[in-house]
């Protein structure tokens, strides 16, 4: 069974971008649109194995997001990766994020990244 990635990504474009480049990983991506669609995902039993967030987010941002699912047992050793356009790396590993990366910056580690936390629960 592929490993499941939650991302939530407001941005068609950057979402598009990143949902097709992880897919070409083998991995399963769910798509939110919003921090709302997520705190429902996250809430419910569905498995997933990595939480990919940007912070600049409608309704609810990355960080409060980050700090729900650390808030829910079932969730809070789920490994969470932040990919944002602004640098909040302090605020985000106070809020409970395993990696930071800024975009469009490190966009060349994000598959590295993201497999390093998914081979450590594989």
């Amino acid at each position: 069974m592929p490993h499941t990635v939650l991302y939530v990504e407001d941005h068609n474009l950057v979402a598009s971008t990143v949902r097709v480049t992880l897919e070409a990983e083998g991995w399963r991506v769910v798509l939110c649109p919003d921090g709302v669609v997520a705190l429902r995902r996250l809430a419910s039993a569905a498995r997933y194995d990595l939480l990919l967030t940007d912070n600049h987010l409608p309704d609810v941002n990355g960080l409060e997001l980050v700090r729900y699912a650390r808030g829910l047992p079932h969730r809070a050793r789920l490994p969470v990766v932040m990919f944002a356009a602004r640098d909040c790396s302090r605020i985000a590993y106070r809020a409970g994020v395993d990696a930071f990366l800024k975009r469009p910056e490190d966009t060349s580690m994000l598959v590295s990244t993201i497999a390093q936390f998914l081979s450590r629960g594989a």
